[in-house]
């Protein structure tokens, strides 16, 4: 059972944890901006162990057409925090190599890429850009949980202790404080 949230730390060699790290970096980054730090965490460890459910089930039917590598590193948790942006972006086009193109395809374009990340699992990384779809598009809506719970929750343990970190920028719950934080 601790493999369903543990996949995400396991990299088999250097480049395959800097892929990973760029995009951590990248997109997890740009999610927990969205969203909050405590939301982050939690949406975290959900998407981790969503994909890894969707790819117990799939992994039995697919693994009879292709051969099917192991869900390891961040990308499945990146392509759901993916997913999530760009089913609840409000801009409809974006440029991808120069090109315009819908937003929505964007992590499709993505998956693609991924394919060529050293020990990257196509379908794991499939199950985490469906995950991420899902819950964008509101089919998990029981994973949501008011403001007012979030911003509880930054005053709680671990949260309080991951704010007084040096150099570690903590986002705050609610929109309002997150938009004070930016203006100031």
């Amino acid at each position: 059972v601790h493999r369903l949230i543990t996949y995400i730390f396991v990299y088999e060699d250097l480049l395959s944890l800097a892929c990973g790290a760029v995009i951590i970096w990248y997109f997890a980054g740009s999610f927990e901006k969205n969203v909050g730090t405590v939301k982050h965490c939690l949406l975290t460890a959900t998407f981790s162990v969503l994909s890894a459910l969707l790819f117990l089930l799939l992994e039995p039917l697919v693994s009879r057409l292709l051969e099917v590598g192991d869900a390891q590193g961040f990308l499945p948790v990146a392509f759901a925090t993916l997913g999530v942006s760009t089913t609840r972006s409000r801009m409809r086009r974006t440029l991808v190599f120069g090109c315009r193109v819908p937003v929505v395809l964007v992590p499709w374009f993505g998956l693609c890429i991924a394919w060529f990340v050293p020990h990257s699992s196509l379908l794991g990384n499939l199950c985490g850009l469906l995950v991420g779809e899902a819950y964008g598009l509101g089919y998990c809506f029981c994973l949501d949980f008011p403001e007012s719970l979030g911003s509880k929750l930054d005053r709680v343990f671990p949260f309080t202790l991951l704010k007084r970190i040096p150099g570690l920028k903590y986002i705050p719950g609610s929109l309002a404080e997150r938009r004070a934080s930016e203006n100031s």
